[in-house]
């Protein structure tokens, strides 16, 4: 017998420090740990009460533990778990159907994640390029500070140095221009780019909404040049900015569309979105994924797409913003030496820390987070909120009280 497993590993203590011993130190979570939430509340392992402010970064917007997801999950578990992809399920279409009734999109790609889906978005792009074209047909353009996965692939894409370093040699036929710079999207986007990709909302980079003459001028160059449009709506997308996507709100529509996050509300899904036009480019054999479409992922994401995508919930979404925007506008004009001005869109907000502190965004998160809010950054001089969709009245103000708290406190420490 494996003495590992004789040692009762399932019921060991654990802390912050085992995090420290045996996960590899890809990130530096927080030193509390939660062990239980319901909604935007959640609990640690001291019994330490929080209010979520950060949805798992833009993740669990219908809250932890919602009842309806909870009971179709529970449904699927007890029905269909997986099947390889030489199989389809009712699940997985009936997603595919809502998506597709709900957007622009004729067809649907189910993978894991954000990173996948944008891998898979540019894999096409290329491909529909390449046989439309030639092989000369293959540059990406995107923004500087942008954010579309993990890959090797799409890090590059990514407009983020620092996450690149070490990692060369890199893809290349990948070039980068500043976000909202439409003299520069003219330049670059020429006969030989495939795909331009980008954020309608940069999230990363800062909580930057796209200027919709930007939007509108990546359009107008990719229709002029052959090149397909990309929206990389993975943190803009289901609900956040008060409609089921932004794109929706730009009067601008993609080529291809890519979402994940909000999708499973927690359980790892992705999708890539786009026409028949297009997806053809990709036959069988030429992409897939082993878990992607799987029946439990796809159960959830129905669940959630069908919960989000209804007119009085999507109008209380930008009701709760316009609160969340008041409140922030007003702690910032309280307290101009800590805060710049804010912005965003929805319930995916930015509030910029001030010149004097630069580079503090993460002192400020963690002041609030020991007072009982879990707050996220943008980089380190943004401060992000991304509540989930549900957040009341009554937890907006809470989270007023704490962050003025905070402020205070950040400002007593000097």
């Amino acid at each position: 017998m494996n003495a590992k497993l004789e040692s009762g590993v399932t019921t060991r203590p654990v802390t912050r420090q085992t995090f420290d011993e045996v996960l590899v130190p890809t990130y530096a979570p927080a030193a509390m740990v939660p062990v239980r939430a319901s909604g935007l509340d959640l609990w640690d392992q001291n019994g330490k009460h929080y209010l979520d402010f950060t949805a798992g970064i833009a993740v669990t917007s219908l809250g932890h533990a919602h009842p309806a997801l909870v009971d179709a999950l529970t449904k699927q578990i007890n029905t269909l778990w997986h099947l390889g992809n030489g199989y389809t399920n009712e699940p997985v279409l009936r997603l595919a159907l809502a998506l597709t009734d709900a957007t622009f999109a004729d067809r649907a790609f189910f993978c894991n994640s954000g990173a996948e889906a944008n891998e898979a978005a540019l894999k096409l792009a290329r491909k529909y390029a390449h046989a439309k074209f030639g092989a000369h047909k293959s540059r990406i353009v995107s923004c500087l500070s942008s954010f579309h996965g993990r890959t090797l692939f799409t890090v590059s894409v990514g407009g983020q140095p620092k996450y690149t370093e070490g990692f060369e040699p890199l893809p290349q036929e990948i070039n980068h221009i500043p976000y909202n710079d439409i003299a520069a999207a003219r330049a670059a986007i020429t006969d030989d780019v495939a795909a331009v990709i980008v954020e309608p909302i940069q999230g990363e980079g800062g909580v930057i909404p796209g200027d919709p003459a930007f939007l509108k001028a990546l359009r107008e160059r990719c229709d002029e040049t052959g090149a397909l449009l990309v929206f990389d709506e993975v943190q803009s997308g289901v609900g956040r900015t008060g409609s089921l996507y932004a794109y929706m709100e730009t009067g601008v529509t993609p080529d291809i569309l890519t979402t994940a996050k909000a999708l499973g509300n927690g359980y790892p899904i992705g999708a890539m979105l786009t026409t028949t036009a297009i997806a053809e480019h990709f036959s069988v054999g030429s992409h897939g994924t082993t878990y992607g479409g799987n029946p439990l992922a796809a159960t959830v994401a129905l669940n959630v797409v069908e919960t989000i995508n209804q007119p009085a919930f999507l109008a209380r979404v930008k009701q709760a913003s316009a609160k969340l925007f008041a409140n922030l506008e007003k702690l910032a004009a309280d307290y101009p030496q800590l805060f710049g001005k804010v912005r965003g869109q929805g319930l995916l907000i930015g509030l910029p820390v001030a010149d004097a502190f630069k580079g503090r965004a993460k002192d400020y998160t963690k002041a609030a987070e020991a007072l009982g809010l879990m707050l996220l950054i943008a980089g380190p001089d943004v401060i992000r909120l991304a509540p989930a969709l549900i957040v009341s009245d009554e937890q907006i103000a809470e989270a007023d009280r704490i962050m003025r708290a905070a402020a205070d406190a950040i400002l007593a420490a000097v």
